[in-house]
């Protein structure tokens, strides 16, 4: 959510830092700002919606050769969380002297009562934001230092915060800062650049540093230096970015979306490389970090996510007990941290998490940690806060996904979970066979998907007849249950169709009262021992005037009940989440498409949601 990038050094900070916010486009904003410093103080420009229009008012307001004076600044793309998308509550925030500017991702939780006692001393604020809160304090503590400012003001907040400063007295450096929401510092030649995602430092530098919870950085053109919030100097490592600049482009696809649709063949490729044993039916899995005595010893797994990283956690639960025959829960990220959840050393809780900044999957983290319980991390991000604070787990390695809708970043979470449950079955009660078999299952998965995207042009026009519907419902059984749930929210992310996701035997327990005569009904109804039980439930629908549209194996389509027809290629209903999820979401894209809705930034969705 929101985005930030600044930079300091030799060049002209304005096309570094538009070049910067485009790359953030993808996690969602609904106005855009920069700050802008030289030898005769701040400069500022605001837009309301896309950061075009903050392009237009640059090109207005500024001739070529102001641009050229300008090597410091920061850029904001906001997301709203207090007050409304205007351009007066856009980033930056000044203090009170209109020296100093922030701009900021997170939410500040006390901003209330700091911005009544700064009522009290005379400040009348401008905006709306608890951003203005957070500026107008580091003000009242600048007495010529303006890291010790930070320090002081972040000593009264409360909540969460990735933020970087500004101050016209101190025109060679940033202040940076994150507690809860992602920072990273991008070093160079004679320049140093921050950011709250690394896609928008890649065309500049391939080293950075991550900053951690509580760190307080000092950025200038030939300098890094990161301490505490007591002032005691930290030793961060520096990691090389392992992406390049074509990896956050179309590459001639009509959106980031469909682009990560047909890329997962090799992400899934790449999350399920070197990992596979096939003579031996097992897994390797090094980044679990556990012996076959301590996987034996695992009494159950808790798998905790939000949104489509719940829904992968969900087809784990399957995986887990029917491979593995170990009791498994999924549990909302956001239930498990405040409730108190009945967990010890012999369970293992494991966090999913795409960008691996979700603040609700941390917290979770962070709660079973204090119950001692074993944390693993299931991320795509390496350097992100989850995989660091669990020290183990397994990365998915898809590459950067840019659309809002996660697409690429699902599949290859549930192809990990499979590896996952294959390695704890050979632990226990798998028999090489078995394992054999499931693991050359999940080595096809690939082409499993190649199978799918090559009926591309024939699910589109499924869509065309589905796309006037502003309801549609998906059902399935068993482990395509949370694949329907997940295509269920493709669907509403980028089209704005109300859609429902539903076990195929709970329509008939309330939901059933909703259908109407042509409403779409999207049915799960892939090769399994529930088979027969799916097309009852489409019976079901079609009469009551339906329109049916199955997924269902390679040969066994019921043309009498259905309408159309999504073809699977033959796979174990394990593996088949993995294809079904992907005729789901280019379902989902063409119908948005059609329909003519933004697909890459869906209203009111970011990308990585740091807050709660």
């Amino acid at each position: 959510m929101c985005g930030i990038i600044g930079y300091i050094g030799t060049r002209p900070a304005t096309p570094i830092l538009i070049g910067g916010l485009k790359r953030l486009e993808y996690r969602g904003y609904d106005s855009a700002g920069l700050a802008l410093l030289d030898k005769n103080g701040l400069t500022t420009f605001k837009a309301v919606g896309k950061v075009a229009r903050l392009v237009d008012k640059l090109r207005g307001d500024l001739s070529p050769e102001k641009h050229e004076s300008y090597t410091v600044g920061i850029a904001h793309t906001r997301w709203a969380t207090h007050g409304a998308p205007t351009e007066i509550n856009a980033h930056p925030h000044f203090d009170k002297s209109r020296k100093i500017c922030v701009v900021h991702n997170g939410i500040i939780e006390n901003y209330r009562s700091i911005r009544e006692k700064l009522q009290k001393l005379g400040h009348k604020f401008d905006s709306d934001t608890d951003t203005e809160a957070l500026s107008r304090l580091i003000g009242v503590h600048y007495k010529g230092d303006l890291r010790l400012a930070v320090v002081q003001a972040l000593q009264q907040v409360e909540g969460a915060y990735g933020i970087a400063v500004l101050s016209a007295d101190e025109p060679n450096k940033i202040v940076v800062a994150r507690k809860g929401s992602p920072l990273v510092i991008g070093m160079g030649d004679g320049e140093c650049l921050v950011a709250s995602d690394a896609s928008a430092l890649v065309s500049h530098t391939q080293r950075v540093i991550y900053l951690d919870d509580g760190d307080i950085g000092v950025i200038t053109p030939d300098s890094v230096d990161i301490r505490n919030q007591d002032d005691e100097p930290i030793t961060r490592g520096i990691s090389e970015l392992d992406l390049d600049a074509g990896a956050v482009e179309k590459g001639g696809f009509e959106h980031f979306m469909l682009k990560e649709i047909f890329e997962q063949p090799e992400s899934v490729r790449n999350a399920l490389r070197g990992r596979i044993d096939l003579s031996e039916g097992n897994s390797v899995l090094a980044g679990m970090q556990m012996s076959p005595k301590e996987l034996a010893e695992i009494h159950r797994t808790i798998l905790v996510g939000c949104g489509t990283s719940l829904h992968a956690g969900m087809v784990g639960e399957y995986a887990f007990e029917d491979v593995a025959g170990i009791s498994s829960e999924v549990q909302q990220a956001a239930e498990f941290r405040y409730r108190n959840p009945i967990v010890d050393h012999h369970d293992m809780v494991i966090a999913i998490s795409q960008s691996g900044e979700t603040a609700d999957t941390l917290a979770a983290i962070r709660k079973a940690k204090e119950k001692g319980t074993m944390v693993l991390g299931l991320v795509n991000v390496v350097g992100s806060a989850i995989a660091r604070e669990t020290g183990r787990g397994v990365f998915i390695h898809a590459g950067p996904e840019i659309s809002v809708a996660s697409t690429k970043a699902f599949t290859g979470q549930v192809a990990v979970l499979l590896l996952m449950a294959l390695k704890l079955g050979r632990s226990r009660r798998l028999s090489q066979e078995h394992g054999v078999d499931l693991a050359q299952e999940i080595n096809q998965l690939p082409e499993l998907i190649d199978f799918v995207l090559k009926q591309n042009d024939a699910i589109a026009k499924v869509a065309e007849r589905m796309a006037k519907s502003d309801h549609a419902f998906f059902i399935g059984r068993g482990p395509m249950h949370p694949v329907a749930l997940e295509g269920a929210l493709k669907l509403k992310e980028i089209s704005y169709v109300h859609a429902e996701g539903y076990h195929a035997a709970e329509l008939k327990h309330g939901p059933i009262a909703l259908l109407t005569p042509g409403t779409p009904v999207i049915v799960l109804a892939n090769q399994t021992s529930v088979l027969d039980k799916v097309w009852s439930n489409a019976e079901e629908c079609k009469a009551r005037g339906a329109h049916i549209i199955a997924v269902v194996t390679e040969g066994h389509a019921k043309t009498d009940l259905t309408d159309d027809i999504i073809v699977l290629p033959k796979c174990g209903p394990l593996v088949a989440t993995i294809p079904a999820a992907v005729a789901l979401q280019l379902l989902a894209y063409h119908v948005a498409r059609i329909r003519g809705c933004s697909i890459d930034q869906p209203r009111n969705l970011a990308k990585s949601v740091t807050v709660e």
